[in-house]
Parts: C-alpha cells; sequence; structure tokens
C-alpha cells in the first residue's frame, strides 16, 4: 500500500543517530545469518550496516518468521495476565450492577412496559410492541425460572414491588448479568484487534466506570442484553476474520456460525440490531471484495463456496433464529389480549377468546351501526353543528353538517345502511340474492356493494363533494345532506358509498369486528378517512373526517364495531342456523409467513409514528457530548433520583478519540499522497482493518440516527459508545507504543522490509512505565467521575441540595430539586 520512500529515508536516520530502538538478539541473528553472515553481530558492525545504504538479507522469509516467532512468545507470557484479567473486569462490572439493585423497590422508568409484557407472557395473553420479541421472551422465562406467574401488570411508575408480591430483583438480575458481559466481550475484543493488556484494561474499566451503562443495566429493561448481544457479534466476527488464513476449517466455521447466532440474538432484542447487521455486512462485502482480487489466486468454485459460506451463516442461519423467535412468540400467546386490535380480524379470529370471532355477525341491510376507525379508534360521528362559513385562513366551506371522529360510544355514531333505488341507480337492478338469502328474505351486506348511509338522527345522508376538508386543503369535505335533497337527481350520486373489504374478495359476507374495508365515494374516487388532527372549538376538538385520495392510507380503514337490527338479539341472529361446520371449514387460516409479516409491519409503523414529544427526547447530535439525560425516578425523601446520564469525562473522552482516529487516519493519507509512509503497509493494513473497523461500528450504530423521525432518547447512543471507547483505547495504546517501537530499527533500516513486519512484531511492547502511569492517572479521574456521579446512577440520593446542584454541570441535565 503506498510508496516506500519515506520509510527509506526516516530508516537511513534512525539507523545512524540511534541505536536506542535495537532488535532482539534473536532476530538479529535471523537477519545477519540471512545475510550470510555466522554468529550474532557485534554493536559497531551493525551500526555500521545500518549508516550505509540498507540491503535488505537474503532470506526475507526467515526474518520475518523470527520476529513472529518472538512475538508469539511475548504474546504466551500474557495469556495468564489476559485469563486473569477477563475475570477480574467481570467481577467488578458484576459487583457495579449488582450493587443496591434492590433499591428503589418500585416500578421505575419504562419496567412499566417490558415488566407488563412479561407478565402477558406468562399468562399467555397477546399484545403489541414495537420491539421484536426476544428481550420479552428472556424476561418472561426470567420470571417463570423463579415462580413468577404473570399476575401483576405493572401499571403505573411508583407503584412497590413488595405489595404486589413481585420478584423484581430476580427479574432485574437477568438485564445486569447481560450489562456484565458487555465488559469482558469488549475487553477480549481488544485483545483480538492486538491493543497491549494495560491498554484492554484501560478501556474495560473506562466501561466499567460509566454511569450510563450501569443505570440501562440494573433495571427490567432490553438495552443491557441489546448491548450484550451486539458486542458478542463484533468479537465473534473478528475471531472469524483471524481465521481467514484457514478458510473452511472447523474453527473457521464455528466463528462464522456464531456471528450469525449473535446477529440473530442482536436483532431479536431491538431493531437497532439492523445497524449491526449493516456493520457486519459491510464488512463481509470487503472481505469478498479482498478475496474476489485476482491476485488471491483463488478460483471461480473457491469463491463461490466463500460467498455462500457467509450467505448461508450470516444470511439465511439469523433469518431462521429471527423467524423462529416469532414462531415462539405466537405459540405462547394463544390467548385474546391488549394486543389484538393492532391486528388485522384474521389475525384476531385465531387468538382464543377473541371478540372479533365470538361478536362476529352477518350485516343485514336496514341494520344501524356504527363505524369505527381502526387506526384513530374514533367513531364515524355527525351532529347537527356545521362547519363555519369561513376558516382562520380565509376559506369557504359548504356549510354543511359536521361529519367528525367522536371517541366515545354516543347516539350520534350510528348510521344506517340503504339499499339502492333501481330507478336512480341502474347497476342495482343486475343484485341477485343468494339462495340463504331468499330462504330467509333478507339480504347481507358484501364486500364490493354499493350503499348509502343514512344519519337517523338528523335525517341526512353521509355525502362527500368538491370542497376542501377543514384541516387538509388537498382532501375533500365529508358532511350530509337532508333525505329530501338527496333523494334528487343532482345529489343522489354524491351519497353513494362502496365497501372495500381488505384481504377479501368481492362479494364476500361482511361481519361486525370481523370485516375492516374502506368506505369508497362512487363518484369521486376518495375514501373515508379519520386524520389524527383536532378540529378546533368548533368542531369540539373532534377528529377531522375527510375524504381522502390516497386509497392506500390506512387511515381509511374501518370496521362496524356495533349492530343494531330486529334479527340481531343479544350479538346472535334470530332464526340462523350458521351453518357451524361449513363455516368454519370455509375460514382462512393464517400461515406463520403471513402472520410475521403482518406483524413485522406494524412494528415498523408504529415505531415510525413514534414522534409525539418527550420531556427527555434529545437529537443525535447531541449524545457522544452528554447534552442531556433522561430521568427514570425520583422522589423528594433523601432527594434521591435516578437519572440516565454517562460519565461526561468518558464520554468526552471518547469522541475525542473517535476524532483522533479519523485526523491520524486522514493526516497519513495526506503524507502518503507526498510519499511520507510513516507506517507502512503491515501497520496500515491493522489501523484499517482492526480500529477501522470499530470506527465503523460506532458510525453504523449512531449516523442512521439522523435519518429518523420518530422522537429519541440517550440511550439510542449506547452501542455507539461502546465502539467508540474501544476505538479511542486502540487509539490510546497505539500511540503509547509506537513510541517504544521503530520497525526501521528492527529490519536493520530496509524499508521494504519495515513494511511487511506484521504490526504484533514491531508493536510488542506491553508499554513502558510512562505508559503505565499515565493510564493509571487517566483512570483515577474517570474512576473519580464516576463516583461523583453515582448518587444519580443508584438514586442514593444526596445530603444536601447544593450537592445536587454541583452534580449540574450542564443546564439541560434534568435534575430534579436542582
Amino acid at each position: 500500500m503506498g510508496d516506500t520512500g519515506g520509510l527509506k529515508k526516516r530508516g537511513k536516520g534512525a539507523g545512524a543517530n540511534s541505536t536506542a530502538a535495537t532488535p532482539s538478539t534473536d532476530v538479529q541473528q535471523a537477519a545477519s545469518s540471512s545475510a550470510g553472515e555466522g554468529g550474532p553481530p557485534s554493536p559497531k558492525p551493525a551500526a555500521k550496516v545500518v549508516a550505509k545504504k540498507p540491503s535488505p538479507p537474503k532470506s526475507a522469509d526467515e526474518f520475518l518468521k523470527a520476529l513472529d516467532k518472538e512475538a508469539r512468545v511475548r504474546t504466551r507470557q500474557w495469556e495468564g495476565a489476559w485469563a486473569v484479567g477477563t475475570v477480574l473486569v467481570t467481577i467488578i462490572a458484576f459487583l457495579t450492577r449488582m450493587y443496591r439493585i434492590s433499591d428503589p423497590p418500585e416500578v421505575v422508568f419504562d419496567e412499566v412496559h417490558f415488566g407488563k409484557f412479561a407478565s402477558y407472557y406468562l399468562r399467555g395473553e397477546y399484545f403489541f410492541d414495537v420491539h421484536p420479541p426476544l428481550g420479552k421472551m428472556l424476561l418472561a422465562l426470567t420470571g417463570w425460572f423463579v415462580g413468577y406467574d404473570g399476575h401483576y401488570l405493572f401499571d403505573n411508575i411508583g407503584e412497590k414491588y413488595v405489595e404486589n408480591n413481585v420478584p423484581y430483583v430476580s427479574l432485574r438480575l437477568w438485564p445486569a448479568i447481560c450489562g456484565t458481559l458487555i465488559v469482558p466481550f469488549s475487553f477480549l475484543t481488544m485483545k483480538e484487534i492486538g491493543l497491549s493488556f494495560p491498554g484492554a484494561m484501560f478501556g474495560a474499566l473506562m466501561l466499567i466506570f460509566d454511569n450510563a451503562l450501569i443505570t440501562q443495566s440494573r433495571l427490567i429493561l432490553l438495552d443491557s442484553m441489546l448491548l450484550a448481544f451486539g458486542t458478542m457479534t463484533i468479537y465473534c466476527w473478528i475471531r472469524f476474520f483471524k481465521q481467514r488464513h484457514a478458510p473452511f476449517s472447523f474453527t473457521w466455521w464455528l466463528w462464522l456460525s456464531l456471528t450469525g447466532v449473535t446477529l440473530a440474538l442482536t436483532l431479536g432484542i431491538k431493531m437497532v440490531g439492523l445497524f449491526t447487521m449493516a456493520t457486519i455486512g459491510i464488512a463481509t462485502l470487503n472481505d469478498l471484495w479482498r478475496l474476489l482480487d485476482i491476485k488471491r489466486g483463488l478460483s471461480n468454485r473457491e469463491f463461490a463456496r466463500h460467498f455462500a459460506a457467509r450467505a448461508l451463516c450470516l444470511i439465511f442461519l439469523p433469518l431462521f433464529l429471527y423467524l423462529s423467535f416469532f414462531y415462539i412468540h405466537f405459540m405462547i400467546l394463544p390467548y385474546s389480549g391488549p394486543g389484538d386490535a393492532f391486528m388485522s380480524p384474521a389475525f384476531q379470529a385465531e387468538l382464543k377468546g377473541s371478540e372479533v370471532k365470538a361478536l362476529a355477525v352477518a350485516i343485514p341491510y336496514g341494520a344501524n351501526v356504527t363505524l369505527k376507525s381502526r387506526e384513530q379508534s374514533v367513531y364515524l360521528h355527525s351532529h347537527v353543528d356545521r362547519y363555519p362559513l369561513r376558516y382562520d385562513d380565509g376559506r369557504i366551506s359548504s356549510e354543511g353538517q359536521q361529519v367528525t371522529g367522536y371517541p366515545h360510544k354516543d347516539a350520534n355514531n350510528f348510521f344506517t345502511i340503504v339499499e339502492l333505488d333501481p330507478v336512480l341507480y341502474p347497476p342495482a337492478t343486475d343484485i341477485k340474492l343468494t339462495e340463504e338469502e331468499k330462504k330467509k328474505n333478507i339480504r347481507y351486506l358484501k364486500s364490493g356493494d354499493v350503499v348509502r348511509l343514512f344519519h337517523p338522527l338528523t335525517n341526512s345522508y353521509l355525502l362527500t363533494h368538491d370542497v376542501a376538508s377543514p384541516l387538509t386543503t388537498t382532501n375533500m369535505e365529508i358532511t350530509t345532506i337532508s333525505a329530501t335533497a338527496a333523494d334528487h337527481d343532482a345529489r343522489y350520486n354524491d351519497t353513494l358509498w362502496r365497501f372495500d373489504v381488505i384481504d377479501g374478495e368481492v362479494g364476500d359476507k361482511m361481519k361486525t369486528r370481523r370485516s375492516h374495508f374502506k368506505l369508497v365515494s362512487i363518484p369521486h374516487r376518495v375514501a373515508v378517512f379519520a386524520n389524527k388532527g383536532v378540529l378546533p372549538e368548533w368542531g369540539f376538538g373532534q377528529k377531522e373526517i375527510n375524504g381522502n385520495k390516497n386509497l392506500n392510507d390506512k387511515g381509511n380503514n374501518w370496521y362496524i364495531d356495533e349492530l343494531e337490527h330486529p334479527r340481531i338479539v343479544n350479538g346472535t341472529e334470530v332464526d340462523s342456523d350458521k351453518e357451524p361446520a361449513k363455516e368454519a371449514k370455509e375460514e382462512r387460516r393464517l400461515t406463520f409467513l403471513q402472520k410475521f409479516i403482518e406483524l413485522q409491519a406494524a412494528m415498523i409503523s408504529h415505531n415510525a409514528g413514534l414522534t409525539k414529544p418527550h420531556p427527555y427526547s434529545s437529537t443525535p447530535i447531541t449524545w457522544p457530548f452528554v447534552v442531556r439525560g433522561i430521568s427514570f425516578w425520583e422522589t423528594k425523601d433523601g432527594l434521591r433520583q435516578i437519572y440516565l446520564l454517562g460519565n461526561p469525562i468518558v464520554w468526552w473522552a471518547s469522541i475525542v478519540g473517535v476524532l483522533m482516529f479519523c485526523t491520524m487516519w486522514v493526516l497519513d493519507r495526506i503524507f502518503l499522497r507526498r510519499g511520507q509512509d510513516g507506517f507502512g503497509t503491515s501497520l496500515r493494513r491493522w489501523w484499517d482493518r482492526g480500529v477501522g473497523f470499530l470506527f465503523l461500528a460506532w458510525l453504523m450504530h449512531w449516523f442512521p440516527f439522523f435519518l429518523m423521525g420518530r422522537m429519541l432518547f440517550l440511550h439510542h447512543y449506547l452501542p455507539s459508545f461502546i465502539f467508540s471507547t474501544i476505538c479511542t483505547t486502540a487509539v490510546v495504546d497505539f500511540i503509547g507504543r509506537i513510541i517504544m517501537e521503530d520497525p526501521q530499527a528492527i529490519a536493520l533500516g530496509d524499508a521494504d522490509l519495515a513494511a511487511r513486519i506484521p504490526y504484533k512484531a514491531w508493536m510488542r511492547s506491553q508499554g513502558g512505565l510512562s505508559y503505565w502511569a499515565f493510564l493509571a492517572a487517566v483512570l483515577a479521574v474517570f474512576g473519580w467521575s464516576f463516583f461523583y456521579f453515582s448518587p444519580l446512577t443508584y438514586g442514593s440520593g444526596f445530603p444536601t441540595v447544593q450537592d445536587l446542584r454541583a452534580r449540574k454541570w450542564l443546564s439541560t441535565w434534568d435534575l430534579q430539586h436542582a
């Protein structure tokens, strides 16, 4: 990679003026032996050789093998320290997360959601959430292990656990364990990318001393699981990549498969796992591009094997596992529950005890019905009040009768389904009754039927016309017209509406609750739409109803909730044989994939719709600088508050480290263009593949949030924070160790040979005393900052208001009572 002229020039200076960085005896012997000299070289001849224009050894491979041997020996000498270090950081991380885990003994922040979802699993009642099911199922499994039956529903923040007999400490234990695992896997990741032992300990302690990670790991929440599995994914990928010289070996397959498994686990917790998948995907494409190079010597068949192996383990294996999470999700939630309303009628009908199936009844013509919006949960409603002649923006209305969306049951919600007059609408003459309808002397509403909707209390018909709606000027006004005027030819067609059943076929018999439909105007081709917008005072704060030209909008979806008809008594049709066996056979059951796709679409849609302002929301650009945290819990007694706040010194240091990496990378490329190669090919390859991969992970877990319109919070940055910390550690470790070594001196001034030296061979040092002292001093500052803000982490409180106010370093930190 690049010109080596800069290395050659630097090599002359290093050899002539310095002997401080001479290679070890074994390496010197290898170099001199390969040059044809017997025995170890004396210092004077060695200096003389370097002073002259160097020539490479006759056997560079032998020289590099000797360097590699020495590096391996040094690595083995530290294996014991790495093992002890792994255990040590794990224990410290566990203790920091378990400290005061039983306090407070109350529902805290989003425990109100995820504790509730765990209870629903244990009760088998279907619920809906925007996140995939794995994390909540693991919480439920934890509760099942300790004998919890899901009797408590975590209704309100601040409710007492002990009074409700909830094993909350056990439920908090699993997230705490996951939060603990973040640290050792990050520590081992730093080992695998080639950092020194003190450097990796430094990075692990940065994570241990972070207040935000501890806060997020001590409660019944999903994020610690997401972070643990995400960190495992990065670790497994690095282990796989290091097996690239032994393709298709058992170890190669093992780490590739484990990467796929941990990818599925990460995605199974939250959709943020897609960012982890994108990170691995980019790294995989880069790896395949490298293998595709003809210089690699791979045949087309061998490359195809590599491609197929990665596709199998990184696409199909995660997909299979991800699907299996939802299969289990559906299997253990067989009963109707609070999530029914988010799903289609066909989905709801398969849940035990569902009202959609129990209360579904065929709809006869002449019935009085209420139409309810699936998206807005409001009834189609009308009353005698009219639209104002002039709106606030100066537009003129029709002054017609108001048609609105009303959230409560009311007599004004009822409309009567009226058959068409064949004289005024000739296509109505083609209607043919079924044998059942002839036998019962009744006609049922079917998908595709064209009807009129009569509003009995105001003696008017539902109508739309070419007048702009009050709030949405691009849509048409929905109003009513008196029965007398509606029966004239000029306005009759404006009162015609067609029932288009969603996922149904023309002619299918419609049923209450079961059939969801769009109500489409025949002459104007617009659908009745329940808008999120609220009408002003003249509309009594009710929802706007208008005619939507976009027929595919989900806001057009309605269903018939209530039905009144002489033949329907207590939800059952009088003198109806119901044809139970035949009807059961005719009902279509959804396949697993149909259920999965429906739920996945609902999750994505509702997640994107989380745009309601929140007092603790923040923007992505502020996250690395800890501009705003999140208040989880607070009480005036003892000035206690749990506030999600990253250790500010650690977070600020981490973003500085990332910026240092970017600066060093850019400067290296600039110098390389000028013929000054300060790194060399081998080190640059490590810098790009190792530290650059960490930078990619940081960026891919942060940048996508800039493209989102939903409400965002500080905890969304935690995956990026972990990778920024490891990246910063790598930069610090590189700078601290590069001072101790010089590849030119190791290669006896041969720049070409120096460029081939593996980074492990010339970054052999674990750092000098000054490096260790520097790390210890910085860690002391990190540790002080952690303990200083720990009362906000553990909710232990403050003796005085002045002590609390002293922690408010930024005015944007929402510290209560400060």
